[in-house]
């Protein structure tokens, strides 16, 4: 029974020189909007525009500064969220041409300042837990292994310097003379502004002012929800059709929540996108009530109602974050947004046969869907490409079978900072519990980076959470008064 430290040290040392040959992780570059019009004609237009998305803010007209109230993630759901500041900063760049900061300050749900102002290296490996002896031996099950592949690429290029670090800002009618601003740029949000407000001024400047012009029109969810500081990389490849398969780190908080911002940040700019859990596929048609759900209590009682979430084997996957991640799927959707979700796993079936049963069910899923982009979250064996593992060299994931049927598949590996995992180990007996993991320090900004070649794991890169905290099992959630008959 102590086969899993065991095969965890085959993992670990048999991955440790891979990682080196995938090449330079890259991350896409982050540009500056600029206006091709002079600042005291362009920021009457942004006020506007941050009154349109419901932001209170206060002015410092003088200077072109304004600073919004904080404002929570998924606000209105019955989940504790991070919280933004915006502070927007009008630039001269001569006469008759300037730019637009936009620069987000962001709390944790406990209170504290979270910044960006890292420049990531990727050089440590990472692993869950300490590592002891072990003797070979005992029946193996594949999500009872799920180690991180080490990493020793070289360092990454990220986003420059000057978008990340602290700015001096003069506010001195906000209170704030010489305030050091801590925070991060925000691109994404920088280049919504100015396509909305661009075409406006360009009409005005031909005289076509009070037309109503298309690329103006608000885009879906602006207005009412906050989806988190961009993850840096994954907007160009969030396209309709595109699958992406999350290999994670089962029992962190980290994980669910970057896929709830992702979904959040695709689907408000109009891209439908469907959601995979490696949850039993029994769970399909509770999981679907209740993301088209009111939430209400009774609604949050029936999901937690499936033996799923009471299970003697609490491997992560039925996590107090990956149901708070259903309730924040379900708000998003009650938002107006088009956000779906469906299961895959098929636990009671062993090897690749669970494989292959895995990868029908996601394989269904997107050929009926071809317009939507697929974010499908799981262990990450099962999303390799390549077939092959430490204990079975012809070993075929579900990973390395959808890539034959699906062309449009990318499979990135998690990377995280140290911290703590919710982590079961099979010894003498079966131990679940809060561990420590070890990870590298790339800074707090969620970010996706391709490798120029995929790994020979078949990876096609990473998905970076920063630093992981433990989520306990979320069997404290469910309500023994509920059942599926009310």
């Amino acid at each position: 029974m102590r086969a899993a430290i065991f095969i965890s040290v085959l993992l670990v040392g048999g991955l440790m020189g891979c990682a080196s040959r995938q090449g330079v992780l890259r991350l896409e570059p982050q540009e500056e909007a600029v206006y091709e019009h002079p600042l005291e004609e362009v920021w009457p237009s942004v006020l506007a525009w941050m009154r349109e998305r419901g932001f209170p803010y206060r002015e410092d007209a003088a200077n072109f500064v304004l600073q919004t109230e904080w404002r929570e993630e998924f606000a209105g759901s019955t989940v504790a969220g991070y919280w933004h500041r915006y502070t927007v900063i009008g630039r001269w760049e001569g006469p008759a041409r300037s730019r637009v900061w936009i620069i987000r300050s962001s709390r944790s749900p406990n209170g504290a300042p979270v910044y960006a102002a890292k420049q990531p290296n990727w050089e440590v490996s990472r692993f869950p837990g300490s590592v002891n002896d072990g003797l070979p031996g005992g029946e193996l099950r594949v999500e009872e292994y799920d180690v991180q592949m080490p990493a020793g690429e070289p360092k990454l290029r990220f986003v420059p310097q000057e978008s990340v670090t602290g700015v001096v800002l003069a506010m001195g009618s906000l209170g704030a003379v010489s305030e050091s601003l801590q925070g991060a740029r925000d691109f994404a949000m920088e280049w919504v502004l100015r396509d909305h407000v661009v075409p406006e001024l360009d009409a005005r400047k031909q005289g076509l002012e009070g037309r109503t012009l298309a690329a103006t029109k608000q885009e879906p969810g602006n207005v009412v929800i906050e989806c988190g500081m961009p993850v840096i990389g994954l907007s160009t490849r969030a396209k309709e059709g595109q699958v992406m398969l999350l290999g994670e780190l089962h029992g962190t908080r980290e994980v669910p929540r970057f896929v709830a911002l992702s979904t959040c940040q695709v689907a408000s700019r109009g891209t439908p996108v469907t959601v995979g859990l490696e949850m039993p596929v029994e769970n399909q048609e509770r999981v679907r009530r209740f993301i088209a759900s009111a939430g209400t209590e009774h609604d949050h009682a029936l999901l937690m109602e499936s033996p799923f979430w009471r299970s003697p084997y609490p491997d992560g996957r039925s996590s107090e974050a990956m149901a708070q991640l259903l309730e924040q799927l379900r708000w998003l959707r009650a938002q107006g947004l088009d956000v779906e979700v469906f299961v895959f796993d098929h636990p009671e079936l062993q090897g690749e046969a669970r494989e292959a049963a895995m990868a029908r069910s996601v394989q269904a899923q997107v050929e009926a869907g071809p317009e939507r982009f697929f974010l499908i979250s799981t262990g990450n064996i099962h999303p390799r490409t390549q077939p092959g593992l430490p204990w079975d060299l012809s070993y075929r994931p579900m990973g390395y079978m959808l890539a034959r049927k699906l062309p449009s598949l990318l499979s990135l590996d998690v990377a995280f900072n140290s911290g703590t995992a919710w982590i079961c180990s099979v010894g003498e007996t079966l131990e679940c519990g809060e561990r420590p993991t070890k990870g590298q320090d790339n800074g707090d900004r969620y970010f996706v980076s391709f490798f120029e070649q995929p790994s020979e794991a078949g990876f096609h890169g990473v998905f970076y959470v920063g630093a992981v905290s433990a989520s306990p099992p979320a069997v404290r959630l469910g309500s023994s008064h509920a059942s599926d008959s009310k």
